[in-house]
């Protein structure tokens, strides 16, 4: 494969994008933290697990979603554990598996930060576009996602 450098309208698109991307994700974390005690990773898994069917996600397959190891997660799924954020239980379906559940202390949890994690990214991203751009922001993102989620499966 041949290395092919980027034009200036290219450069400027995708050195924006990173840019945007780091103090975004840095300005969205401080505040969740600060809101909520959350932290991103703790975030990330509550809501996935919020948003699945019966609350409860195997494992393997809640770390294929979120793009991460299965230590990884485990290593988190300890940590919440440990404050009663969410449960792990064996497998139904397979006793070699095993599924990570949302608490009621999760659900509780995740209700309360999300409004302010909103709030957060609405103040320091939405607010600041017009509607044509959020438009072609998930334009942009539908297309970049679903080439990245064809190359995954």
């Amino acid at each position: 494969m041949t290395s092919r450098w980027l034009d200036e309208n290219e450069d400027r698109a995708w050195r924006g994008y990173r840019r945007m991307f780091t103090l975004l994700e840095a300005r969205l974390a401080r505040e969740l933290a600060e809101q909520s005690d959350l932290s991103v990773a703790d975030y990330t898994v509550l809501s996935n697990l919020a948003e699945a069917e019966g609350r409860r996600w195997r494992i393997n397959a809640l770390a294929r979603r979120m793009e991460w190891s299965q230590s990884r997660l485990s290593h988190q799924i300890r940590r919440m554990e440990e404050r009663g954020l969410v449960s792990r239980e064996q497998d139904e379906t397979d006793g070699r598996g095993a599924v990570v559940a949302l608490t009621r202390q999760g659900l509780k949890t995740i209700a309360a930060a999300t409004p302010h994690h909103m709030s957060s990214v609405k103040k320091h991203m939405i607010d600041f576009l017009r509607p044509d751009q959020l438009a072609a922001l998930g334009d942009i993102a539908e297309t970049v996602v679903s080439h990245l989620d064809d190359d995954v499966g």
